[in-house]
């Protein structure tokens, strides 16, 4: 399939890349009684601010915010961190990509959503990655220049999304549905269609090494550092020494500020592919930064893009870190009583269902527009559908995980 199975590939093992992460993160706050202490210190101011009038508190009312906090709001922002942790755990990726299109199926206003789940994806950097165990091998000089162009990209991708959210609300929903329905449709198809084949007994095609990246320079990242633009930075001197143009490394982490503030996915799932493949840089150096670059990234984007605003729900970050911590777990330990196959045509489905939820969403916005011109019941009605084709699937996988996590729990403690 050429070059669009190369885009997959790439995104996979991104995806992958960021799993693991995640994983790490999740274990790291899991197994520390004094992190556990912390999220439960930070959980309960939050929970007591919002059964009250916010007025015009940051999050509140006039700030965007969903018009009234409920107990349900709470519930339904755990229940989504706890299936994108089951996505995450069992399959090793892609559970992030679901976190911003459920919030919308849920009635989160998108801006809401974006901001929302970049602040979660930072206060679970923060609080569980093991940053001294893996910056020994950043390449200081590297992390600067790529961090300058994250920087930068995440102001950018923040004026659009709020540029587009002042000219209209529809008009930003569209947007980042649009970005979603794209991404997620990509994604889903080319997972269904390995799904397929592995079922017929062909090659795994679909498993992607995370941290698998080749042992030299891939051809790509040969010609980018043949391309001499000063300043040039070294890095990788343990193995012999490699240099690379810092504005082009400043350019990638402009593309990674931008996705990751127009998406609300921490930007860490793009990084680690484009470290390895771009820019030829090896995995050892590549882990450290991108941990540095999710932190960095994340915060920025949070806080300066969105939560100043007031386009950050702290309730729901909160909820969403919670079921994220739980569902990682219960996935990671399910896929040891599980066929991997089945695993996998779940996590097809789930991102295909994502896509049908984002794609389902937009005749309706827009109509509202202007854009199209279809009756008010005809868009109303395929919004409908694709909620509920959502939520059936993502409940039905959520739902198998956990029948089978329980129904197994004797012999998963034994194992352990």
């Amino acid at each position: 399939m050429g070059y669009p199975r190369q885009v997959y590939d790439f995104l996979m093992s991104a995806s992958v890349a960021h799993a693991k992460w995640d994983l790490e993160v999740s274990t790291s706050i899991i197994k520390n009684k004094k992190k556990l202490m912390i999220l439960l210190a930070m959980l309960t101011p939050i929970l007591s601010i919002s059964f009250v009038d916010a007025g015009d508190m940051i999050g509140g009312k006039t700030a965007y915010a969903p018009a009234f906090y409920s107990n349900l709001i709470f519930i339904v922002s755990i229940a989504v961190g706890l299936a994108a942790g089951l996505i995450t755990g069992c399959i090793g990726a892609g559970g992030g990509f679901i976190i911003t299109p459920a919030l919308m199926a849920a009635g989160v206003k998108g801006i809401l959503a974006v901001g929302t789940d970049l602040f979660h994806i930072f206060a679970k950097a923060i609080m569980g990655t093991t940053v001294h165990k893996k910056l020994g091998n950043v390449s200081v000089k590297l992390a600067i220049a790529f961090l300058v162009g994250s920087a930068g990209g995440t102001f950018i991708g923040g004026a659009i999304n709020k540029g587009l959210y002042d000219k209209d609300p529809l008009l930003s929903e569209a947007f980042i549905s649009l970005i979603y329905a794209v991404l997620l449709g990509f994604l889903g198809t080319y997972a269904m269609i390995d799904f397929l084949k592995a079922r017929k007994g062909a090659a795994d095609s679909g498993s992607h090494g995370a941290h698998g990246g080749p042992s030299g320079v891939p051809p790509l990242g040969v010609k980018v550092q043949n391309l001499k633009i000063p300043p040039m930075i070294s890095f990788d001197e343990d193995l012999g020494g490699r240099k690379i143009s810092g504005v082009i490394v400043a350019m990638g982490g402009v593309v990674v500020g931008i996705l990751a503030a127009i998406m609300g996915v921490g930007g860490g799932f793009i990084t680690f592919p484009m470290f390895i493949y771009v820019f030829g840089v090896s995995s050892m150096t590549t882990v450290g930064t991108d941990i540095l670059q999710i932190i960095f990234t994340a915060g920025i984007g949070a806080v300066t893009q969105y939560a100043i605003y007031g386009y950050v729900f702290y309730t729901l970050a909160m909820g969403m870190l919670i079921g994220s911590l739980i569902g990682i777990q219960v996935g990671a330990l399910t896929t040891k009583v599980v066929k991997g196959i089945h695993i996998r045509g779940f996590y097809a489905m789930s991102i295909l269902a994502g896509f049908i939820n984002r794609l389902s969403t937009l005749p309706k916005k827009l109509t509202e527009l202007e854009v199209i011109n279809m009756s008010k019941s005809v868009t109303s009605g395929i919004e409908f559908v694709g909620n509920i084709v959502f939520w059936l699937v993502v409940g039905f996988f959520g739902f198998w995980v956990m029948s089978k996590f329980f129904s197994n729990i004797k012999n998963l403690r034994e194992e352990a």
